[in-house]
């Protein structure tokens, strides 16, 4: 860990460390050739949603009727949104309080290297984790289940925000739930409980017209219920918006509640992060 900002004050020559985007850049990518490296993790994290597509949408596979899709075709921009937070959200919120446990942020803490880099860092590694594991869903989903990709820029470019602004949300909110947990052993529950009660009440495992209003006004105050939405009025006709709540897709909507979390998020991280466990004083 330590050698990177040692190796990048040597190839300088000038005695200066880089700035943090450099030295965040480099971090990303030992961030990313660590990930790849533990195979058992990076076949558990891209095929734990492909897995629940399949079985979710081979069971229910009937046609829905009125929206002009099948149920398998509702699922496919559901489990999109799950694979995000997955890879930002629960990704994060696990690795980053193991690293506390095991006193990797203590001794980066003592580095030359910016805080902000390491935050970088991590920031590389789920936007290519988030982007493989979207790539792999949209390949499952035009391939299985006849979801038709956008034929038009604009289309385009609501995903683009929503997939960015959804992966910075619950990546700064998996930062902060990371504090959370009192050990690196209880991570896994701390963080894995409520995103999964978040994919039942956000329309990713049963459809939104038939969860209980009051549950999806829960749902609707944090990301993935927003982020589902809007990936449904991307990738399905205009027809299918009758299953939402407003009976639209409120793409506004969607960007503000989405800009609120990123905003709320960095918040929560600057008030909660620490980089040493509280036992440790």
């Amino acid at each position: 860990m330590t050698t990177t900002a040692v190796r990048s004050r040597d190839e300088t020559g000038t005695g200066r460390l880089p700035g943090a985007w450099g030295l965040g850049l480099r971090r990303g990518a030992l961030e990313i050739r660590q990930f790849f490296r533990q195979r058992d993790q990076v076949v558990f994290t891209f095929a734990f949603p492909v897995v629940f597509l399949f079985l979710f949408a081979s069971i229910f596979s009937d046609d829905v009727r009125g929206a002009g899709i099948t149920a398998s075709q509702l699922y496919v921009p559901a489990m999109m949104a799950a694979g995000i937070m997955s890879t930002s959200f629960q990704s994060l919120g696990i690795s980053i309080a193991i690293e506390r446990d095991e006193k990797v942020l203590r001794r980066l803490r003592g580095t030359p290297m910016p805080p902000a880099a390491y935050f970088l860092g991590k920031i590389w590694l789920v936007l290519v984790t988030g982007l493989l594991e979207t790539a792999i869903l949209l390949l499952v989903g035009t391939t299985l289940y006849d979801v038709k990709l956008p034929s038009d820029v604009g289309r385009w470019a609501e995903f683009g925000w929503i997939f960015v602004l959804g992966l910075t949300a619950c990546a700064l909110l998996g930062i902060a739930v990371a504090s959370v947990p009192k050990s690196g052993k209880s991570a896994t529950s701390v963080v894995v409980l409520p995103f999964l009660v978040l994919q039942f009440i956000s329309g990713v495992y049963i459809a939104i017209d038939t969860i209980p209003d009051w549950m999806l006004n829960i749902g609707a105050l944090f990301p993935l219920k927003w982020m589902c939405q809007g990936l449904r009025g991307v990738f399905l006709p205009e027809s299918a918006k009758v299953l939402e709540q407003a009976g639209a897709w409120e793409f506004g909507r969607i960007a503000l509640v989405l800009g609120a979390w990123c905003v709320g998020g960095l918040v929560l991280c600057l008030l909660t992060f620490r980089w040493k466990n509280r036992r440790d004083g």
